[in-house]
């Protein structure tokens, strides 16, 4: 990793910081992120809607585009990661390396983390580090910021929401205002009632742009979290200090030892003539074996250096420096007179028995307090048992299928009432032989006393109509035939064989069914 050579600058930063740094490089780069976007993603956009369009299955191409983020987020973030420490690379070269670069990891962002809210930093950790253990490198790496990377993502989801329906909405804005229910509405039927595919593919088309826009600051927001918690974990900063220093150093330290180099005849030719001139001052030495010759110092050389007394002051004040010296108080509780003996207790057995049972109960209370609420709710069942249980929801009882007869207003009466009622009978249908001769006898009253029924009118409306038949017999007997019916209607309450065949030959005599 080239330090020397980024492009932004590192220094520790808050949260939000980072995701606005993320946020600034994705502008800053935005050609070299949006061309090779729209080369990777409009040909795939266009051939899942091709496929979904055949298949009748067109919200299947969202769904699939939608699910397969992660893979196309792999380009703003190449693009990113090598802007960063050198120079942007061209849209052929993303391009290519969208098709080989981070594969591996895509197998889990694709599955089981695809739905996870930090997506967008833990992309560069695994994409950009690789080796071994990367949930150690996740739990590091994202330590104190995985919160903002949810918020990030939730942002984001928002963000292309508001440009789905903002284009939704827009649709309506150019509707005139008169007709803007109607419009409404039938928008409302168009989008939700079985959409055709033509509006199901503009749909698809509005959420890939929205996409489009969104997804890249996504994933820069994530790698400009991921550049601040490297530059504090790793120090990124202090050792681009260091480098820069070394730098500078170095050009300084060429030129002082060129002049040095230089400068070194002149002092070794000033160390001759002290020498020489310091022989010629002192006798010679008769011994043997000559004086060893003094060295020459650090004064003779660079000359004496007179001390700075304000370097000197500034230096003793180093010391005093919270942050080179930290100082904390610590405060703790320690006995007023610490050297007086301490009076000792007298030895009370008892007292040690009551400390004993406190702390057996103390320690075993819970213990005990729940048995003693097992055993309460077990003498007290009989009380709020019935209770308890009639918290239960009841069930339902199964409704008796409800038996319906033929409607036999519709059918025209027969030439013989009594034998067709008297079939009908015999054959197990006690209801409809009441029913024809209920309409019998309703037929037979209308025709005797010529009033006007409404159609469907009911039993009481037939009852005062028969009160204009001319003899009291004839009132009795229909009064009786719809007493008979409305038991058996309303009541399920059928006559007896004896009493159906009384009230047959009685109707009969009366309208004259018998001749």
């Amino acid at each position: 990793m080239r330090l020397d050579e980024l492009s932004v600058e590192l220094r520790p930063r808050s949260a939000w910081e980072a995701v606005e740094l993320g946020t600034a490089l994705v502008r800053r780069h935005a050609g070299a992120i949006w061309r090779p976007w729209l080369w990777v993603t409009l040909p795939i956009f266009v051939i899942l809607n091709a496929v979904g369009w055949a298949l009748d299955r067109v919200w299947l191409a969202a769904l699939l585009m939608w699910w397969a983020k992660p893979l196309f987020d792999r380009i703003p973030l190449y693009v990113m990661s090598r802007a960063v420490f050198g120079a942007a690379p061209g849209p052929r070269e993303t391009v290519r390396a969208h098709w080989r670069w981070g594969i591996k990891p895509m197998l889990g962002y694709m599955t089981w983390r695809r739905l996870g809210a930090v997506r967008s930093l833990y992309l560069p950790i695994d994409l950009l580090e690789g080796g071994p253990r990367p949930a150690q490198r996740r739990s590091i790496v994202g330590s104190g910021v995985r919160g903002t990377a949810a918020l990030v993502t939730l942002v984001c989801a928002n963000f292309e929401a508001v440009l789905v329906f903002g284009v939704y909405v827009l649709a309506l804005m150019f509707v005139p205002v008169e007709l803007m229910t109607e419009s409404a509405r039938a928008a409302w039927t168009l989008l939700t009632e079985s959409p055709p595919r033509w509006v199901q593919l503009l749909g698809n088309i509005v959420a890939w742009a929205a996409t489009s826009v969104i997804e890249p600051f996504y994933v820069g927001a994530g790698f400009g979290l991921y550049l601040d918690r490297r530059t504090r974990i790793e120090a990124w900063d202090v050792e681009i200090a260091f480098r820069r220093l070394h730098a500078r150093l170095l050009g300084a330290g060429v030129a002082l030892l060129c002049l040095f180099a230089l400068a070194l005849p002149a002092f070794a030719q000033g160390g001759q003539d002290v020498e020489a001139r310091n022989s010629a001052s002192t006798p010679a030495v008769t011994d043997a074996t000559p004086a060893a010759k003094p060295a020459p110092g650090l004064d003779v050389i660079f000359g004496r250096v007179d001390e700075d007394p304000g370097f000197a002051r500034a230096a003793g004040r180093l010391g005093e420096d919270p942050l080179l010296n930290p100082k904390r108080t610590v405060s703790e509780w320690v006995r007023r007179h610490p050297n007086e003996e301490q009076t000792q207790l007298p030895d009370m057995p008892w007292l040690q028995a009551i400390a004993k049972a406190i702390a057996a109960i103390a320690q075993y209370g819970l213990w005990i307090l729940l048995g003693v609420l097992v055993i309460l709710l077990a003498a007290t069942y009989r009380t709020w048992m019935p209770w308890l249980s009639g918290m239960a929801p009841r069930k339902q009882p199964v409704p008796v299928p409800i038996e319906h007869d033929p409607h036999a207003e519709a059918e025209p009466l027969p030439d013989d009432v009594m034998a067709r009622a008297r079939a009908l009978w015999a054959e197990g249908q006690p209801r409809r032989a009441l029913s024809l001769l209920y309409r019998a006898s309703v037929a037979a009253m209308v025709a005797r006393t010529g009033v006007l029924l409404v159609p469907g009118a009911t039993e009481a409306q037939c009852l005062r109509a028969s009160r204009s038949l001319g003899e009291e017999e004839d009132r009795s007997a229909f009064a009786r035939m719809v007493r008979t019916w409305q038991y058996a209607a309303y009541a399920e309450r059928m006559p007896d064989a004896a009493e159906f065949d009384s009230l047959l030959v009685t109707l009969g005599r009366r309208f004259g069914w018998s001749a």
